[in-house]
């Protein structure tokens, strides 16, 4: 049987994304989500935050690195992948989420609230079903009316 390494995660950037080249020139956006979870504690339920380094590379993350912006909620899929290094003579090691897809969803605090568009390491073009307006990463498509506050 093959081995499996999918990841799926809804969630709000936590700063604004970061974008830097390699010396060969390969874009590398960086950002992180905060995943929010709630859970009971005795007889109260208590709200847990996660948090999540995401990598985005090439093209795609040129593309979309201004809108991803704090507070901005996006959809991610991508893959676990552990980062490892020497530092300070100690071993040191990190586990990333590398994104082969993005999706921009909604707005925030009267920001852009159109639609949301996918962006696939794959294939470079949108998602099956996103709107489309030229390469601009909005569609301009009026989302349901949902608070952001949304409990999970």
């Amino acid at each position: 049987m093959a081995d499996i390494n999918r990841v799926v995660l809804v969630g709000r950037l936590v700063r604004d994304a970061e974008l830097k080249y390699t010396s060969g020139g390969l874009a590398i956006t960086t950002f992180a989500v905060a995943i929010n979870r709630r859970r009971k504690q005795g007889d109260d339920w208590v709200d847990e935050a996660n948090f999540f380094d995401i990598v985005l590379m090439g093209r795609q993350g040129e593309a979309v690195q201004r809108y991803l912006t704090k507070g901005k909620q996006v959809g991610i899929e991508g893959e676990l992948r552990q980062n490892r290094w020497e530092q300070d003579g100690q071993k040191r090691s990190k586990v990333e989420i590398f994104a082969t897809n993005l999706q921009l969803l909604g707005g925030r605090d009267g920001g852009e609230s159109g639609g949301s568009k996918g962006y696939s390491r794959d294939s470079h073009t949108e998602s099956p079903g996103a709107g489309s307006q030229g390469n601009e990463p909005f569609s301009g498509a009026p989302v349901d009316d949902f608070e952001d506050d949304v409990p999970f």
